[in-house]
């Protein structure tokens, strides 16, 4: 991997590319939005001989994985292929592991940059979008412009395809395209958890008075508190899912910079905080915060509880807003959460043990060094929707409805944070916060990624795309994000390739691809040996088939008994190289401390044990991939079998990974 591109340099560096851009405006691409999706997009049409240009109204590649969500929301990693996982994979170079799936934005920062300099595209940094010209149902250009303003001209770009890798859909909205903002009734596509819906999670407890005066409505409602009427559950309304920072700090002394009182700090704020502690004494930060640790001493620090980093109701105008009402919106974030850190750690009214806990983190100087050591990037949850030729639904989460043009997959649960606070009942309570799984990796289909087609015919969408709101509540995860964007980039280059709509897209194709180059640069696929195939897999003894926690849809399990129980993986359609191999460990409780393995090349038998009693699994996973060591395998008799001979307690076999040896 290439150096860690300084901040200067960068600057230099965009500033050349800008300056080439202005002569040379025609593209097979146009990528709109640096986000992780996008990055990813640009990578693979680069690495597929298209002409890229990549465009962003900010400074920095990867979006939130770059700006703070160190902490990957996964559900399961089967969902994570391609580019994604190749990322998680370089970030797990980094850290010495085979994946890492929480990590320090710097990383992510570098990982994004690199692959940006691994491909010759055209980059476009702090220019906004402010028309799209369409002739019938084809985009032939838009116009961006300096978010400074600075007298500059706006500059023309037209492609062949282009792509809203936003997490705002401005290309979207501007090219004409339907969408929606907030909500839908519960009615619209006959769901149970969309809409208005007063629910337990991250809630406060009955009893926790709205008014500046407790008692006295007159005295008028606490800062936070919105003055609206609670409606029936399922009410759709224009509500949006509430925005926080996904926060950086450290515990480093020598890297630490000390949280400051922000200029705009107001106290009364953070009255709700006071009253709910008073409600729930605290006996730890994570009374207030999820704290998550991240390497090196650092954090992800997200919403918890009633009252936390959630600016609940305060991003409303925001997906429809422009650039300039936009920033106020983040600067208003910006100052909300360093004004809530500030307070925990130095307000008389919190606890002198929570304070000082507090005062051993502070901002690390290692960290988004061109913005005074703070993200940039602003959690935006969710903003427009597309509504596509194909609108997923809680139907396709829950299984009940199936898309066969699917091009990735979710595995999250359906979660929407809080979308208002609100009195009822004369208490505070927020409203909108829904947290329901319970159902395995579900399709993504094409169709939620391409506008209808009398709207437009060359633009697709894998971030904003078509979805309900509690359905994209379980899509909108940075690794699916990733996925969508690179799918979207193969239906990209066969639609210019062929000179055809992306509706005209053939879905064959694009899985092709996937098949036979899912890294989309060349390098040889993964393979993996799934319990479930029953082509390749025996079994003898007593096995359950389990569900959850694994990776993919099943796994099986076996407890230690009198009788053997073996699987016995053939490894019959595996070419003949040097790989290593990983299986995937799902732990459970009743986990035997070892399980061996015998490893069958084609020449000899190699006996492995692993001591599953030291494994520790880190991060929104249940499961970890495990080395077995390096082999060449040499024919087709070559087989790997696990067994209970020596188990203490439950053994589980799930799927075997062969990576080429150097593939990465």
């Amino acid at each position: 991997m290439k150096s860690i591109i300084v901040y200067s340099l960068l600057c230099c560096l965009l500033s050349t590319i800008s300056a080439k851009t202005k002569q040379t405006t025609e593209y097979d691409l146009c990528i709109y939005g640096a986000t992780s999706a996008g990055v990813i997009a640009a990578y693979t049409a680069a690495k597929a001989g298209k002409s890229v240009v990549l465009i962003d109204p900010g400074k920095r590649f990867g979006g939130m994985s770059a700006g703070g969500l160190g902490y990957t929301d996964i559900g399961n990693k089967y969902v994570v292929k391609g580019l994604a996982l190749d990322f998680y994979r370089k970030i797990g170079q980094h850290y010495g592991t085979l994946e890492q799936w929480i990590f320090e934005p710097k990383v992510a920062d570098s990982i994004f940059q690199s692959y940006i300099q691994a491909i010759d595209i055209d980059v476009l940094f702090e220019k906004t979008l402010i028309a799209v010209h369409k002739k019938e149902t084809q985009i032939a250009k838009i116009e961006v412009q300096a978010v400074s303003e600075a007298n500059e001209e706006p500059l023309s770009v037209s492609a062949k395809i282009f792509l809203d890798c936003s997490y705002e859909g401005d290309l979207m909205a501007k090219a004409g395209v339907s969408y929606h903002v907030g909500r839908e009734d519960n009615q619209v596509y006959d769901e149970t958890l969309n809409g208005v819906q007063l629910m337990d999670g991250h809630q406060f407890p009955d009893g926790i008075d709205p008014y500046v005066i407790p008692g006295d409505s007159s005295s008028g409602l606490l800062w936070g508190i919105n003055a609206h009427t609670l409606q029936p559950d399922g009410t759709g309304d224009q509500k949006v899912q509430a925005y926080n920072y996904r926060i950086a700090l450290t515990n480093v002394p020598e890297n630490r910079l000390p949280i400051e009182k922000p200029t705009n700090y107001d106290p009364t704020k953070y009255e709700l905080l006071k009253r709910l502690k008073e409600k729930r004494p605290w006996k730890g930060l994570n009374d207030v915060f999820i704290w998550s640790l991240m390497p090196n001493g650092k954090t992800d620090i997200n919403n918890r509880n009633g009252f936390s980093t959630d600016m609940i109701g305060m991003n409303w105008e925001y997906p429809e807003a422009d650039f300039r009402k936009r920033q106020e919106i983040i600067k208003n974030h910006e100052d909300y959460t360093k004004g809530l850190l500030y307070f925990v750690g130095n307000d008389p009214s919190v606890p002198a043990f929570i304070r000082e806990e507090m005062q051993k983190w502070g901002y690390p100087k290692d960290e988004y060094l061109e913005n005074n050591h703070w993200t940039p990037q602003l959690y935006i949850r969710e903003s427009r929707r597309m509504i596509g030729e194909t609108v997923m639904t809680q139907h396709h989460c829950q299984g009940r409805t199936v898309v066969d043009d699917d091009i990735g997959y979710a595995a999250y649960t359906m979660d929407s944070h809080n979308c208002d606070r609100l009195v009822v009942n004369g208490m505070v309570k927020n409203e909108g916060n829904v947290e329901v799984g319970g159902f395995p990796p579900f399709p993504i289909a094409y169709g939620a990624i391409i506008p209808k087609a009398n709207e437009c015919t060359n633009l697709l969408v894998p971030v904003c795309l078509s979805a309900s709101h509690i359905a994209y509540g379980s899509i909108r995860m940075e690794p699916v994000f990733m996925v969508l964007a690179q799918s979207a980039a193969f239906a990209a280059c066969e639609a210019i390739d062929a000179k055809s709509t992306v509706q005209q897209v053939q879905i064959s194709k694009i899985k092709e691809k996937w098949i036979q180059n899912p890294k989309g640069d060349g390098r040889v696929p993964d393979r993996w040996v799934d319990s479930q195939d029953e082509k390749s897999v025996t079994y003898t003894g007593t096995w359950e088939q389990e569900t959850k926690g694994g990776f993919g849809l099943a796994y099986k399990k076996a407890d230690k008994a009198d009788q053997p129980s073996t699987a016995n993986f053939k490894l019959i359609d595996l070419e003949a190289g040097y790989y290593d191999i990983y299986t995937y460990f799902p732990k459970l409780e009743g986990t035997s401390n070892v399980v061996t393995y015998k490893i069958y090349n084609g020449d000899q038998v190699v006996t492995k044990e692993l001591d599953l009693a030291s494994v520790q699994i880190e991060g929104q996973t249940s499961g970890e991939w495990l080395p077995l060591g390096n082999y060449q395998i040499n024919g087709k008799q070559s087989f790997i079998e696990v067994s209970n001979e020596d188990a203490d307690g439950i053994i589980t076999v799930n799927s075997l990974l062969f990576i080429p040896k150097g593939n990465d």
